[in-house]
């Protein structure tokens, strides 16, 4: 027996993972993506593919969007052929794309004046996560739309009540502050290691074991060491999330200067040519300004 009916809105890196969960666990799926070739494994899986993002829409109980940027959600929900019009009233629309805080809060006022519930939702853990089932959510809106989205939601993570609508998207926000800064603390450690004459590998095995052992140490520590950077989050994207941030601290009347060293290292990264690469490849950057790029890297100067 089917638990309902869900529509996906973006089956990339991070969608079409969460899709496959959302079907796997028993609902009813419809999905949309602009590049249909993205959905091919998961209409095998038994999913509906349309595609257009309104038709996707049209019978869901709950809309779960993840596409690349606030500004893309606006235009597909609420554009001229915004899919939001064509949802059931009282439907439950869960952006889980990382977006502004401003921007949660001003597409609530639109979801709500069309008579639909939101909560602004977005994810950590990256595609491992996702693939699992284990992301952490962070939402914000009514606790009473939290229950109400909570068998969707537990299906491909863990869900925390952040608080008022736009305070997930701030979470998030938070979060990705957190991952950029240190990423950069992990990029620098690890050529400082190389350069120093320890073996980084070793170096970050004894980190590990100790107060600095963190998940980017652990996993994108192993990345830098591997120059492994095909993107499981792509910089271009790291940008984006800490430009928002930034904004969101402009608009509270907050300095806070590691995140505006994380954005701008982050920034000449995708400037010097490694937008699409994994954001451990931050590490490239580093020995791009210190003069150490290896022989065939993908950055230019």
């Amino acid at each position: 027996m089917s638990r309902g009916n869900v529509a996906v809105l973006g089956t990339g890196l991070m969608g079409g993972p969460m899709a496959a969960n959302l079907v796997a666990s028993g609902f009813d799926v419809t999905l949309w993506n602009r590049s249909a070739d993205k959905t091919q494994s998961l209409a095998e899986m038994g999913a509906g593919i349309v595609s257009k993002a309104a038709r996707a829409v049209i019978d869901a109980d709950w809309v779960v969007v993840m596409l690349s940027s606030g500004s893309v959600c606006d235009d597909i929900l609420f554009g001229p052929e915004g899919a939001a019009r064509a949802m059931r009233k009282n439907a439950l629309l869960i952006v889980m794309s990382s977006i502004g805080m401003a921007e949660a809060q001003a597409m609530a006022h639109k979801a709500r004046t069309l008579g639909l519930r939101w909560l602004d939702a977005p994810v950590s853990g990256g595609v491992p996560a996702a693939k699992a089932g284990t992301l952490s959510i962070m939402a914000g809106g009514d606790i009473e739309d939290v229950r109400a989205a909570n068998p969707v939601l537990s299906s491909m993570g863990r869900v925390v009540h952040i608080g008022p609508t736009g305070t997930g998207a701030l979470a998030k926000l938070i979060n990705q502050l957190l991952v950029a800064s240190t990423i950069a603390a992990v990029s620098e450690a690890m050529l400082m290691a190389e350069e120093g004459g320890a073996d980084p590998a070793k170096v970050r095995e004894a980190m590990l074991a100790g107060f600095a052992s963190s998940r980017i140490l652990e996993l994108h520590g192993q990345r830098m060491i591997e120059g492994d950077f095909v993107p499981g989050g792509p910089a271009k994207y790291q940008i984006k999330d800490t430009s928002a941030a930034l904004d969101v601290a402009a608009a509270l009347n907050l300095e806070l200067p590691v995140l505006r060293l994380a954005d701008g290292l982050f920034t000449s990264l995708v400037d010097h040519g490694g937008g699409d690469l994994d954001h451990s490849a931050l590490i490239l950057e580093l020995k791009r300004r210190n003069g150490r790029l290896p022989s065939g890297s993908p950055l230019h100067d």
